[in-house]
Order: structure tokens, then C-alpha cells, then sequence
């Protein structure tokens, strides 16, 4: 029986009422135009099997006014370490659109969420999900977060091979002046990177990320970039974006980002990436003891933490610049040589927040803001198990250390 044809003008209808609510029309609407001229671009962004961020573009034939009016996408888990090849399809769900800092206007970034086509379960390096059920969970704690993302510009090595020596370091391949006049320093062989620095600022400012700010750090090339105040699943989904830009930032830039936490042996600066984080009753009056009480649950479970918080973290947290060791707990008072760091501030108003300055830059924000979520959560509901044989030392240093450079 031959298929009857759906009149283009049935088809035009019916795509333009899915339009009236801010509906993409996908192929149906693009086959009812005359030109492309006037379409959508949509960057697809998600995270592989690495916790790399990957994308791809779709035209659209509008601009949707919500995720919700975007496209379920899917691309070729093989290639991207989240599938066989006999068994490669892995869709993309949309979460959150972002205005395109690149291709400008009415262009979009979308960050999307992996799932296998095959069974509907969260893709490999898919962490998003699990972190949005323990933020859901949660929800009635308000919490917040802010994150400062360091990162290293390197030299570019060989193409697919990782870079090792940081833009700033010497061409005859012996090392700069000692760390001093780097942090948060101007001037030319002294701010070394400000042009991506800068640029990417601006990049993520257009794109509606929620970028706090931006510091030259301790070492030769090595920056950092604060994202935040961000509520709950919103952190992880700033923060990828804020690391997609930067990727996209350094193609015209000649150098690599690389997010390793110890990029460079020797008596240099790893990089972290400092979690600060409240809940409504750490912000309230009183929130100082919430704080500490939340702070010696973080001790009971140390080592469940660490272990989501970035891989070769051993390099970086040695009790050396301006870390606390791996294998030992301890929060104070503006004390950054601390496993976790309560403001001055804090201290003094009797309310505020905590830092928890273990986690790697390479960290998975998703992993690690769930963690910090779970814990607090567990602790304040009096959900907590009891307490485990320490794997690390747990100890409540509370001296008033005078604050240095971050």
C-alpha cells in the first residue's frame, strides 16, 4: 500500500504550533524552509568517559525558550570511550542552555546529559545523575557553592600526547625565578597567560555562566577562576561549562589547559579546586556550630571523600604549599594549610560557610559536590553511620593561623 504524503502545509502547521511554545520543529520544520539562513545553531556539550567535555552542532529551526523545547540528540559512544561499536549509541538529554560566547547570538550551548540508548542508564562518566538525586534529596538545606578552578597553561607537545612543561618555563629547559611574584602579579614574564585568562572571563560572562572572578596563582602559567555562588546541581553544570569554554578558548591561543593538580615536579604549586559550600543552617544564627559539627562529620569519613575528589591528588596534597597531607584531617580558622578552612569572617559574624580545599582541579564537580552534599546531609538529619575505624587522622586544629595566598 503506497504511504499517503502529509500535506507541507499540514506539516508547516503543525510544526509552527510546536514553535507558538517555543518548540525546536527539527526536521519536519527545516524541510518546510526555503533557506537555513535564518537558523539556530546549538552547540551539544557533554561529558565522555574521562570527564572531558566533547560537542557537537545541531541547526535549528528556532531559538527554544527552555530545555524543554530542545532536541534528544545522540552521537557514537565508541568513539568516546562510553561503548562498543556494535553498541554505540548514547543519547543526549538536554539540561541547561547557554548563550553561544562564540558564534553569538541567537546561538546557544547546550550541556547535555549521557544516557545509553540500549538500556536508558546514565552513560560511563555520566555523574550528573547520581548528583542530582542526592541534591533532590536534599533540597530543603538550600545548599550553595562556590569553586575556584585552578588550572595550568602548558606548551603543546606532540598532537595527542599530554603537554609537560607550562607556557612561562624557560625554552633552554631550565626552570624560572622561585614562586613569589607570580601570584596575582602584572607585568610581561610575570602574569603569563592573562590573554586566555581574559578572554575566557569574558567568554563565560557572555555565555551567562555564573564566573565570579579570575587571579594569576603561585606558579608560571597557572591561573584559577571562580564560579559561584551556584545552588545545588547547578554547580557541575557551570563549572563543565566554564572548562568547555577555556578548551575552546586556547585553540586560538597556541597553549593547552591542562587540569592536572601537579603539572609540574618539584618545588612548585599543584592545583586545586577549592569547594566552598554553606547550607541555610550554617548561614543563619548559630551556623558556626552547624559548621563545626558538619566539619567533624567530614573527619569520620575522610577518606570516602578523597576518594572522590580528583585522581593523583597524592602529588598535591604533601603537607606542602599550602596543602594539608592526604593521609591527615583537620579544619581550622583561617588556616589554609587545612584539610577545611572556616573564614575569619565566619568566625567573627557566627555564621557563613566552609572551604574545603582537598579537592584536585581534574576533580568531577558532580562527584564531589554530591559527596559534600551526602555528608552534611547524613549529619545534620542524624542519618550518620557510626563511625568507621579513621583511615586518616581527624583532628580539629583551631588555631588562628593569619591568612596568605590562596
Amino acid at each position: 500500500m503506497a504511504i499517503k504524503k502529509r500535506p507541507a502545509a499540514a506539516a508547516k502547521g503543525a510544526a509552527a504550533k510546536r514553535s507558538k511554545k517555543g518548540q525546536d520543529g527539527g526536521s519536519t520544520r527545516l524541510a518546510g524552509m526555503d533557506t537555513y539562513e535564518k537558523a539556530v545553531l546549538a552547540e551539544y556539550v557533554w561529558l565522555d568517559a574521562k570527564q572531558v567535555p566533547r560537542s557537537k552542532t545541531m541547526t535549528m529551526s528556532m531559538l527554544p525558550t527552555s530545555v524543554e523545547g530542545l532536541r534528544i540528540w545522540n552521537y557514537d559512544g565508541s568513539s568516546t570511550e562510553q561503548a562498543d561499536g556494535h553498541n554505540s549509541e548514547i543519547y543526549l538529554y538536554p539540561r541547561a542552555i547557554f548563550k553561544d560566547p562564540f558564534r553569538g547570538a541567537p546561538h546557544i550551548l547546550v550541556l547535555a546529559e549521557a544516557y545509553n540508548a540500549w538500556d536508558g542508564e546514565p552513560a560511563i562518566g555520566n555523574t550528573r545523575a547520581k548528583c542530582a538525586e542526592v541534591m533532590e534529596k536534599y533540597e530543603d538545606l538550600d545548599p550553595w557553592f562556590g569553586i575556584e578552578q585552578e588550572y595550568t597553561l602548558m606548551k603543546p607537545g606532540k598532537v595527542g600526547e599530554t603537554p609537560t612543561v607550562p607556557l612561562g618555563f624557560n625554552d633552554d629547559g631550565s626552570e624560572p625565578a622561585p614562586q613569589g611574584p607570580y601570584y596575582t602579579g602584572a607585568g610581561y614574564n610575570v602574569a603569563i597567560g592573562r590573554p586566555v585568562a581574559e578572554e575566557h572571563y569574558f567568554k563565560c560572562l557572555e555565555a551567562g555562566v555564573k564566573i565570579a572572578g579570575v587571579n594569576a596563582e603561585v606558579m608560571p602559567g597557572q591561573w584559577e577562576f571562580q564560579i559561584g555562588p551556584c545552588r545545588g546541581i547547578e554547580m557541575g553544570d557551570h563549572l563543565t561549562m566554564a572548562r568547555y569554554i577555556m578548551l575552546r578558548v586556547t585553540e586560538s591561543h597556541k597553549c593547552i589547559c591542562s587540569f592536572s593538580p601537579k603539572p609540574m615536579d618539584g618545588d612548585w604549586n599543584g592545583a586545586g579546586c577549592h569547594t566552598n559550600f554553606s547550607v541555610t543552617p550554617m548561614r543563619e544564627e548559630g551556623g558556626f556550630d552547624v559548621i563545626t559539627k558538619v566539619c567533624e562529620a567530614f573527619g569520620k569519613v575522610a577518606a570516602e571523600h578523597i576518594a572522590e575528589y580528583g585522581e593523583g591528588n597524592d602529588k598535591r596534597l604533601t603537607g606542602k604549599h599550602e596543602t594539608c597531607d592526604i593521609n591527615t584531617f583537620k579544619f581550622g580558622v583561617a588556616n589554609r594549610g587545612a584539610s577545611i578552612r572556616i573564614p575569619r569572617e565566619t568566625e567573627k559574624d557566627g555564621k557563613g560557610y566552609m572551604e574545603d580545599r582537598r579537592p584536585a582541579a581534574n576533580c568531577d564537580p558532580y562527584r564531589v559536590t554530591a559527596r559534600m552534599m551526602k555528608t552534611t546531609g547524613e549529619c545534620l538529619n542524624g542519618e550518620e553511620e557510626e563511625a568507621k575505624p579513621a583511615e586518616t587522622a581527624a583532628a580539629a586544629d583551631a588555631t588562628a593561623a593569619p591568612a596568605t595566598a590562596e
